[in-house]
């Protein structure tokens, strides 16, 4: 298992060849598989247009280099349709939003952790408040642009450290996240207390507070009436998102999806 850090950057090195040809600068991700399927690399050549490496044609990533078996391996991106499409789609994760179906926001994601044998996102390291944590990947519906959606129940599954997390075969992510997509909401119990709910939605919404304050917003925030509430260029304080939180959800997913450090 390797954090996507751990991976950016390393040489890229040709078994048959025995030389190095070419160094990793980015990874492709594939929000429908769940997965890392590309590898970009930088050439020597830097006129030549953007490469990339099929992960399946990754013999190993190591601490100190990404091995293929020969040197045609690497491709040109506009060659492989597939890979074009998924690097126009830019889904990075880094930097993201987390938010359960229901709309709580739980927190941001600053890493990813990658099984480098076979390219799946094993979970995602968020910053919720002031701890990290990790998510496995079994709680996440959908990975977006900008936005990642996960279970109602995404927290409780949450571990503290990577070697937690359950390194799956193909087909067992696949069944995974099929049941994920497809598993229907939880009937409510109609005898349970409520207090208990009341406790989970102010702590959930604490940690939003903390999640935004001290970043800045990227643009104009208004009202569902069209009113201003927060210019561009805001330093978000507490008091900023709690009225966020009072104008309703879309007014506060708005908020959260436009901000930066």
């Amino acid at each position: 298992m390797k954090k996507s850090v751990e991976i950016l950057n390393l040489p890229v090195i040709s078994i048959s060849e025995g030389e190095e040809i070419g160094q990793v600068k980015s990874l492709i991700i594939n929000p429908e598989k769940f997965s890392v399927d590309f590898l970009t690399t930088q050439q020597e050549e830097w006129q030549v247009g953007v490469k990339a490496i099929p992960f399946k044609k990754v013999i190993g990533v190591g601490e100190y280099a990404v091995t293929v078996e020969h040197g045609n391996a690497i491709m040109d991106l506009s060659e492989i349709p597939i890979a074009n499409q998924l690097f126009n789609k830019k889904v990075g994760l880094i930097g993201s939003r987390v938010m359960t179906r229901k709309g709580h926001l739980l927190g941001e994601i600053i890493e990813y952790h990658v099984n480098d044998d076979n390219g799946q996102i094993l979970g995602l390291t968020l910053k919720m408040g002031d701890r990290e944590v990790i998510l496995p990947m079994g709680e996440v519906v959908t990975l977006g642009k900008q936005m990642v959606i996960v279970t109602e129940n995404a927290e409780e599954a949450l571990v503290a450290e990577a070697s937690e997390l359950k390194v799956l075969s193909a087909d067992e992510e696949a069944e995974q996240i099929i049941s994920v997509v497809e598993a229907p909401a939880p009937a409510p119990n109609p005898t349970e207390v409520d207090n208990k709910a009341l406790q989970q939605a102010d702590g959930l919404k604490e940690k939003q507070v903390q999640l935004l304050i001290g970043k800045t917003l990227l643009k104009d925030i208004h009202d569902q009436q069209g009113n201003m509430l927060f210019e561009g260029g805001t330093t978000l304080k507490r008091e900023d998102v709690e009225k966020a939180q009072e104008e309703g959800p879309s007014t506060f997913v708005e908020l959260s999806m436009n901000v930066t450090e």
